[in-house]
């Protein structure tokens, strides 16, 4: 009869022990049958005159539970990583079509395709924006109120000061309160319509009509 020494380590002990193939491939785990039967083959062919300690077996099979409870853990987690990847889904698809309000400055527009979204002004008064060209030339300039800090709402036509109908290209804006003397640089939103949404590693994208792919992060209004 062969003998265990349970002071060698139970990886020691379970490595003197070979069952019959079940057809699973080498890496396959350990199952919860085929832990109980070496622990049984492990019990009957232990020394009687040094046999293991009640304790050791107790630890070996926290440690399998332990083990156990760790896969069973990382099963439900990623069922609910799977659920939740399909309900952002779900709710992407309610996106597209709508218009989105992005902190960006500049946008790409077909011929005489105009423009809309709004000023971040921080008093009442005056404020101007200016259309700028590809080539840095202002092509537009709109008078707007502020009635407060808060945001002013603004539309261009795709037209310049004259009437005509500008190329397409990529247009820049840029808005400032004019209030006597001083002149303060305000921030600009764009509007854009979401012509899909893109699920990645870092989360939803939404691929906007003349501004590109956008994070969600940088919306600050959906419409």
């Amino acid at each position: 009869m062969s003998t265990v020494n349970p002071a060698a380590g139970s990886d020691s002990a379970y490595a003197q022990y070979a069952f019959p193939s079940t057809g699973k491939s080498k890496n396959d785990g350990m199952g919860q049958a085929d832990f109980l039967r070496l622990m049984t083959e492990q019990m009957k062919n232990q020394d009687p005159l040094n046999p293991l300690k009640g304790n050791e077996f107790l630890g070996q099979l926290a440690q399998f539970s332990t083990v156990q409870g760790i896969e069973n853990m990382q099963q439900a987690m990623s069922a609910m990583a799977s659920v939740m990847e399909n309900d952002q889904s779900l709710r992407a698809a309610s996106l597209v079509g709508r218009d989105a309000l992005v902190e960006v400055d500049k946008v790409t527009l077909a011929e005489g395709a105009g423009a809309n979204g709004e000023i971040v002004a921080t008093r009442a008064g005056p404020v101007q924006l200016e259309v700028v060209g590809a080539g840095g030339q202002v092509v537009r300039r709109i008078g707007l109120e502020a009635a407060g800090s808060g945001p002013v709402q603004f539309a261009w036509d795709g037209k310049d000061g004259d009437g005509n109908a500008l190329p397409a290209g990529t247009y820049s804006f840029r808005a400032a309160s004019a209030s006597g003397d001083a002149s303060e640089a305000l921030g600009v939103r764009m509007a854009a319509r979401i012509d899909s949404v893109s699920i990645e590693p870092t989360g939803l994208v939404l691929n906007l009509a003349g501004l590109g792919s956008m994070p969600l992060s940088s919306v600050r209004r959906i419409g």
